[in-house]
C-alpha cells in the first residue's frame, strides 16, 4: 500500500488500465479495420483488396446525402420533441414527485425492460391502417378508409421519440431534482414570477442535463434504422437503412464502412460545435 501512496500517478493509470485495454480493443482496433475495409475495391465474389481507394467517400456522400439530409431532419425533430415531453415531466417528478418518485422514475425507464424491437413493433401494429387504433374509428366512418399513420415520416419521428424519451428525460430529472430548493423560494422572495423564475433560475441550473440529454438522444436517433425500417416506407428511410443494407443486403462492405465513418465524422463535429456554443466548461463548473 505504500508504493501506491508514493506513487499516485502511477496509480491512477494501473486503475485506468484496464478501461484502456476494452476501449482499445473492443472500439479502436474495430475501428481501424473498419476503415481498412472502407478502403477496399473489388466484390465478395472477386474479393477485396485494400488499395486506398479514399474516393469511396465523396462518392457515398454525394450519393447518398439526401439519407443523411433525412436523417439529421428527423434526429433533429425527435430531440426536440423529446425535451419537449421530458422536460415538463423531469420538472413534475423533481418538484412534485414527492414520495412517488421512485415509482415515476419507474414508469420512464419501464420501456427498457422490453426489448426495443418489440416497443417498435408495438405502435407498428397498434397504428396500423386497421389496427387498434385506427380501425374502430374507420369503422365508425370517423376517419377515411384511405388515412394512415404507419408508412409516413410523422411515424418514424414519433417511433423515434418514444424509443429515446428516456434518455432525455432522465438527465433532466437529475439536473432538476439539484437545484436547491432556496434557491426558487429566494426568486420568489424578490418577486419574481413564475415564468422569471424558469427563465433565470430553474433553466440555466438545468443547462447540464439539457446538453446530457441532448447528446443522448441526437446521437442514437441520428443512426436509428429500427424505427424508418418498421414505421416508414422507402421514401423515409435514414442513413442508418442504408448502412445496414450495404452490409446485410447488398455486400458492399467498402460504402457501408465509408458511410458509417461520414456519420461518424458529421456527429462528432456536430457535438464539436454544440458543446462550443452551450459552453460545456461552465457547464460543467470549470473555468476557460
Amino acid at each position: 500500500m505504500s508504493w501506491f501512496r508514493r506513487h499516485p500517478t502511477a496509480t491512477a493509470y494501473l486503475l485506468l488500465a484496464p478501461g484502456i485495454a476494452y476501449l482499445a480493443i473492443f472500439y479502436l482496433y474495430p475501428t481501424l479495420q473498419m476503415f481498412l475495409v472502407s478502403l477496399w475495391t473489388g466484390t465478395v465474389e472477386a474479393g477485396y483488396q485494400l488499395t486506398f481507394n479514399f474516393g469511396i467517400y465523396p462518392q457515398a456522400l454525394a450519393q447518398y446525402s439526401d439519407h443523411f439530409l433525412r436523417s439529421l431532419l428527423y434526429g433533429a425533430i425527435a430531440t426536440l420533441l423529446t425535451f419537449l415531453i421530458g422536460f415538463p415531466l423531469a420538472y413534475f417528478i423533481a418538484f412534485r414527485g414527492g414520495r412517488y418518485k421512485s415509482l415515476l422514475l419507474f414508469l420512464v425507464i419501464a420501456p427498457f425492460f422490453t426489448s426495443f424491437l418489440l416497443r417498435t413493433l408495438s405502435w407498428r401494429i397498434i397504428f396500423a391502417d386497421q389496427g387498434l387504433a385506427l380501425g374502430p374509428l374507420k369503422d365508425l366512418d370517423l376517419l377515411p378508409e384511405e388515412f394512415r399513420l404507419t408508412a409516413t415520416p410523422s411515424a418514424v419521428i414519433a417511433g423515434i421519440t418514444y424509443n429515446f424519451l428516456p434518455f432525455m428525460t432522465l438527465p433532466l430529472y437529475v439536473a432538476l431534482e439539484r437545484i436547491p430548493p432556496n434557491l426558487l423560494e429566494a426568486a420568489e422572495d424578490l418577486y419574481a414570477g413564475t415564468w422569471q423564475r424558469f427563465r433565470r433560475v430553474t433553466l440555466p441550473l438545468a443547462l447540464p442535463g439539457v446538453f446530457a440529454g441532448t447528446l443522448l438522444t441526437f446521437i442514437p436517433a441520428m443512426g436509428d434504422f429500427v424505427n424508418a425500417e418498421l414505421l416508414g416506407s422507402p421514401q423515409s428511410q435514414m442513413i442508418g437503412n442504408v448502412i445496414q443494407a450495404r452490409f446485410l443486403r447488398v455486400s458492399d462492405y467498402p460504402t457501408g464502412a465509408a458511410l458509417s465513418f461520414i456519420l461518424m465524422a458529421a456527429i462528432l463535429v456536430g457535438v464539436f460545435i454544440y458543446a462550443r456554443v452551450v459552453g460545456t466548461e461552465e457547464l460543467t463548473g470549470g473555468t476557460s
